[in-house]
């Protein structure tokens, strides 16, 4: 279900209010440019600081925005299971395709707490699920354990968008999962060597500026078209590497997307923008990518 390039879509504001003209010109740039699906209200949507109305008036307008050109996969994780139901539930109703739910962060639950929690929620919506492990953010990952029970127990919880760096945890989830769980790259730089190794695609930061070359990466891998696939991420590599090397996600996609002309370079507290030095390294980046001209 899940084959493609899908871009975790930033969130537009306009003096602390989001921006949803803005929104829909970004959603109709990656549909224009062949992204298979866009990931509303994630860590790059920065989700955390949106309030619940925000969070569903976004999910809303990216369900019209998309126009069944895509997958819309709602970022509907909560570190409260009370809430990530509602939110999920919400998603359902609106008609979003799936539902992205990230790994409880900051209190900490056990891998038993973990299959409760997200058996709880997938018993109380029919939508595909994503689980999205990042033990950089969340501190705890979900073991490959964990996603056996929860699969088999829950059919809906169907993939995983694993963002905790290793290639080998790629291996060691389809080894021990069946064919009908699939699992995508959560991280840029490592797209190419996790579907090598079994991947399906990406959900991707990078693509909300270079849609068409993350799509092409991907379609290449997809279809065995080997050369290719390592010439775009040559061609990519660098990008990729500069935004991790920046600073926190979003902070410098949002900086690029502005610096673009795409969206106002408009963060929420407790996120700030780039320093004058990292700044100049970004413009750098972008000029020396062709992004823009200096």
């Amino acid at each position: 279900m899940f084959k493609g390039a899908h871009t975790a879509i930033v969130t537009p504001f306009n003096n602390n209010n989001v921006d949803e003209e803005s929104l829909r010109e970004l959603i109709d740039f990656q549909f224009n440019h062949g992204i298979s699906g866009i990931v509303p209200c994630g860590t790059t949507g920065e989700s955390p600081t949106l309030t619940a109305s925000e969070h569903k008036r976004i999910i809303e307008i990216s369900v019209d925005a998309a126009n069944d050109r895509g997958l819309v996969i709602a970022g509907t994780g909560s570190n409260c299971t009370h809430e990530a139901i509602e939110m999920t539930q919400f998603a359902e109703t609106v008609g979003a395709n799936a539902a992205l739910l990230v790994c409880p962060y900051y209190n900490k639950p056990s891998q038993e707490g973990l299959f409760q929690h997200y058996k709880a929620i997938a018993n109380e919506t029919t939508l595909p699920i994503m689980l999205y492990s990042i033990p950089g953010r969340s501190v705890i990952e979900i073991s490959v354990e964990t996603q056996a029970r929860l699969h088999q127990e829950c059919p809906n919880i169907c993939a995983m968008k694993e963002a905790g760096g290793d290639v080998n945890r790629v291996v060691e989830i389809l080894e021990a999962l069946p064919s009908s769980y699939e699992v995508l790259s959560g991280d840029d730089a490592l797209t190419l060597p996790f579907m090598n190794n079994g991947a399906v695609g990406v959900v991707s930061v990078a693509s909300n500026i270079i849609p068409s070359q993350i799509a092409s990466l991907v379609s290449a891998v997809l279809n065995n078209k080997t050369d290719e696939a390592e010439n775009i991420n040559a061609e990519c590599k660098t990008f990729f590497e500069g935004l991790l090397s920046l600073d926190t996600n979003p902070i410098p996609i949002k900086e690029a997307m502005a610096l673009t002309g795409k969206i106002n370079n408009e963060l929420r507290l407790p996120l700030v923008g780039l320093s004058d030095s990292t700044k100049t390294d970004l413009v750098n980046l972008l000029s020396d990518l062709g992004l823009i001209q200096i």
